[in-house]
């Protein structure tokens, strides 16, 4: 299996039966999610930035929220963090961003009339 051409979820027939399977091996140009660079003199700086594609998710047709994900995001991380440690071993800090211009939690708050008046609602 290569891991620049093949999708995370493919199809295999095991037993007669066709299955959904799911594949760990990915590389940074297939990247939906994480944005990789090292910098630095050294190069002693990692960057990754976390910007979610909504339409990137594993199965497609599914939509991936604003502040959820599936587990195609845990690869990407999964797969940046062993290329940082075993093909940038000079790295010392790795830098964690946003790739949203807003980023936190979009919860809608309720009315409480206890609560006093906050601005913007």
């Amino acid at each position: 299996m290569n891991a620049i051409t093949e999708p995370l979820l493919f199809k295999q027939v095991i037993a007669g039966q066709e299955r959904e399977l799911v594949s760990f091996a990915t590389h940074p140009t297939k990247y939906q999610h994480w944005t990789l660079s090292v910098e630095g003199a050294e190069p002693d700086v990692a960057r990754l930035r976390l910007d979610i594609n909504e339409d990137g998710g594993i199965k497609p047709g599914y939509k991936l929220k604003l502040n959820s994900y599936d587990l195609g995001v845990d690869i990407e991380l999964h797969d940046a963090i062993n290329r940082i440690r075993f093909e940038h071993p000079a790295v010392k800090v790795v830098v964690f961003e946003s790739g949203k211009e807003k980023s936190g939690a979009r919860v809608p708050t309720s009315t409480c009339w206890a609560c006093p008046p906050t601005a913007g609602r």
